[in-house]
């Protein structure tokens, strides 16, 4: 029987999981190809990697062709996908490719945004960022550009984002080459920089995490504030001064980016001498969530 349950429970898991991706996936690549109906293909925009270059095959043999594009060019960075990354990736890759060019068909006939290019650069940007930021999240991708990326990287160095950035130079180039329109081109690049930024902005959220190593000679007065003040979670590193050699307590404390001016002068205000290393969070998990009795506000990190 607890076997059974067991297995039951992984079961209802996986479905409950798969369910959450499949619906992130389906809403994102619906918003994707709905920015592409709507704001970028009807006025000569592309985006970026293979998305890019199906728009620019789609504007040479025709819309009713994109979806077909998308596909066929995405094809051979799934194979590479499943040989190189991991085989679960696939299914979930597949799936995003599928969608969007469902989405793209179904929308073939929808009526196109009409208003000034600034409009639809920014709104079109806006949706179609925020489409691929919910694929991303719920773990698709519809760009074979970043498989690539990804095996590039590990045979010859370069970083994921060099590559990327290179194909898509390449791509922005070769459209303003191909039709000899530069502004498109140009105006297709302020684009894709609107649906990065829209990206980063689905993935990581709008309250961003800063990570805060704070060295003092006060180590004790300001754990006391950090904790009981503002209710801050916190971890107590032990270190050795590197030049007097004396042992030291290094405080660890991670705030989202509203709470670091209110942290910063409760340390500086206890201990003006205090020296904090401030850095950037793209993301914060854990297993499990620990109550702390002198919280402040509702919702508090807390590391021990």
């Amino acid at each position: 029987m607890p076997k059974a349950s067991s297995l039951s429970m992984f079961i209802a898991k996986y479905l409950r999981n798969f369910f959450k991706s499949f619906l992130g996936i389906a809403v994102g690549t619906f918003f994707a190809a709905l920015s592409i109906r709507l704001f970028l293909f009807p006025h000569h925009l592309i985006d970026g990697g293979i998305v890019g270059i199906s728009l620019i095959f789609g504007r040479l043999f025709g819309s009713s062709y994109l979806s077909f594009f998308l596909v066929a060019l995405n094809l051979p960075f799934i194979f590479l996908a499943y040989k190189y990354i991991r085989k679960s990736f696939v299914l979930q890759m597949l799936l995003a490719v599928v969608l969007f060019a469902l989405f793209l068909s179904l929308l073939d006939n929808i009526s196109p945004f009409e208003g000034d290019i600034l409009e639809i650069i920014v709104f079109g940007g806006a949706v179609l960022g925020a489409g691929i930021g919910l694929i991303i999240r719920a773990g698709g991708c519809t760009d074979g550009t970043e498989i690539l990326g990804i095996i590039v990287n590990r045979r010859f160095g370069f970083t994921v984002g060099q590559f990327v950035l290179f194909i898509n130079v390449f791509v922005f180039s070769a459209y303003g080459f191909i039709f000899s329109d530069w502004h498109s081109a140009l105006q297709s690049l302020m684009t894709y920089i609107v649906a990065f930024k829209m990206i980063d902005i689905v993935i990581e959220g709008l309250e961003e995490m800063k990570s805060v190593l704070i060295i003092t000679q006060k180590p004790k007065q300001i754990k006391e504030l950090v904790t009981h003040k503002l209710g801050f979670g916190m971890t107590v590193i032990r270190g050795i001064g590197g030049y007097s050699g004396e042992d030291r307590e290094i405080l660890y404390v991670i705030v989202e980016r509203l709470d670091l001016a209110e942290l910063k002068e409760i340390v500086l205000k206890e201990d003006p001498s205090a020296f904090l290393a401030i850095e950037n969070l793209h993301e914060v998990a854990s297993g499990k969530l620990a109550n702390f009795p002198y919280q402040k506000r509702k919702k508090r990190l807390f590391y021990e």
